[in-house]
Formats: structure tokens, sequence, C-alpha cells
């Protein structure tokens, strides 16, 4: 998918809402815990729900390889679905893959190819041949790590090297990259207050923000200090949607708080003058 597109989806759902889909087994209604495919299931009901409010659905690949040839099958139904009904709708892998040449090449096809993901987040320690092989495809995306919103981002990613921080320096080098206008970008939403300066290194480009709701990022911020002419953001929710009620209702609870985020993004897009 396109960048143009995405923002055509922007637009006319007045949302930049992303679904993280993180299933966790233990948390999901006590009927679908025991059904062989329980996990799809639910994913299948979380789609269908919250598809009217989200631009994106994230797939948390950790979540899926936890339950083993199970969770594999699972996930190919889940991209099958949105392949086939919701092509409309932009698609991550949150597999933070991170590996050179032959490997790396090996991980962009199974996810892009194999997957038909529209998108794969990257860790970019390794440097440019650990990224540039996911490049490689058109109307896809890369999204690295740049600053992230866990407690250990400041064990690197705001270290002091010469005049900038560790992190800076990533998306700077990221920018000279072959095909790096097919780059996006992590930044956590607990770090709003540098969220800003992120946006001036990027300008143009597309952010993932994982960590409002659960993790209490604020939507309010994030808008303010992340928004461009295009949106630019891709705001993630998980917990706060997919566990919104544990008890047989947990669809509609989830269509509720996809919707009141939706309704918030759609004020700010507004005040940006962007619907």
């Amino acid at each position: 998918m396109t960048k143009a597109l995405l923002f055509e989806q922007i637009q006319a759902k007045k949302s930049f809402l992303c679904v993280g889909l993180d299933v966790d087994k233990d948390r999901i209604p006590a009927h679908l815990r025991t059904d062989p495919d329980g996990i799809f299931k639910f994913c299948k009901r979380i789609i269908e729900v919250t598809a009217p409010y989200c631009v994106a659905y994230k797939p948390n690949i950790a979540f899926f390889e936890a339950y083993g040839v199970t969770g594999w099958h699972a996930l190919e139904k889940v991209m099958k679905l949105l392949n086939q009904d919701y092509s409309h709708i932009f698609s991550i892998a949150d597999a933070k893959r991170s590996d050179i040449g032959n490997t790396a090449k090996r991980y962009a096809k199974a996810f892009f190819e194999a997957y038909n993901f529209d998108a794969i987040t990257i860790a970019p320690y390794m440097g440019k041949d650990s990224v540039e092989p996911f490049l490689d495809f058109e109307q896809k995306h890369a999204i690295i790590l740049a600053l992230t919103s866990n407690d250990g981002a400041s064990d690197f990613q705001l270290i002091d090297i010469g005049e900038k921080k560790l992190y800076q320096q990533v998306i700077d080098t990221s920018k000279t990259w072959k095909n790096a206008d097919r780059l996006m970008y992590v930044v956590g939403a607990t770090k709003a207050e540098a969220l800003r300066d992120v946006r001036s290194m990027v300008p143009d480009e597309f952010l993932l923000i994982p960590g409002v709701g659960a993790q209490g990022g604020s939507l309010d911020e994030v808008a303010e200090n992340g928004l461009n002419d295009q949106c630019g953001l891709l705001v993630n929710s998980s917990r706060g949607i997919l566990y919104a009620s544990s008890d047989d209702n947990y669809d509609e609870a989830a269509a509720i708080v996809a919707q009141g985020l939706q309704e918030q993004m759609a004020f700010h897009l507004r005040k940006k003058g962007l619907i």
C-alpha cells in the first residue's frame, strides 16, 4: 500500500488508529480458550467490529508464535482475512526482525510475500544491510525502532554521542539508505516530549506510535507534536481494545473503545485541517 492510499483511508475514516492484535489466550473469553481455532476467531471478531474505526492492524508475531503451529496457522488465517476482505486497511507485522544478507532477505520474503503484510517493524542496530533488503519491495514499508517507550530505552537510545542522542543518529543515518522513502519510524507515546524533535527530523514520514491506552501515553500530546500535513501518524492501541472486556461482550466493548479513540482522532484531524 502506498502512503497516499493510507492517507486516503485516514481521511475517509477520520482516524489514524492502529489496532494491535496481541492475543493472550489467558485473557480472551473462556469459550474461546479451549477452541482449537480460538485465536483466529477472537481476532476475526475484533477485526469485524473495529474495522470502521481503524486504518491499520498490527499482529504482534510473538503472540502467535508462542502457540507454535497453532499460532502460525492462526496468523496465516488472519492475514488471509485481512488481504481478502480488508485490503484497504494497512497491515503491520510487529516482528522486530533484524539480520543481514540472505537472512534479512528471507525475513522480507516471509512477511511481504508469504503473508503479504504492508509493513514490518525492524530493529536497526545492525545497520543498513539489515534494513535495506526490506526496502527492496515496492509499496512495502520497514518501520524501524527509533525511540521506544520501554524503561530500557535509556540504556542505548538516549546515550549522548557527540552533539546527538543515539536515536537521532539512527534516524539521520537511515535517511541515507537505499529506498529510504519506504521507511517509517516507531516512537513511543510515552516519549511525547521527544516526538516534536523526531517529527522535525523526518517531517514527511509516518510514525508508528505505541503506548496510548494501557501504557499511559497521551493521544492529545501525540497529535499536537506528531501530526503533519499528510497526518503522518499511526497510533496503536492493543490491550485497551482487545481486553476492554474479558466476558462474552468483548466485541461490543472493543468497538466502543475503538470508536472513542476514532472520535478523538477526528477532532485532531479537523483541528489540523486534514478533514
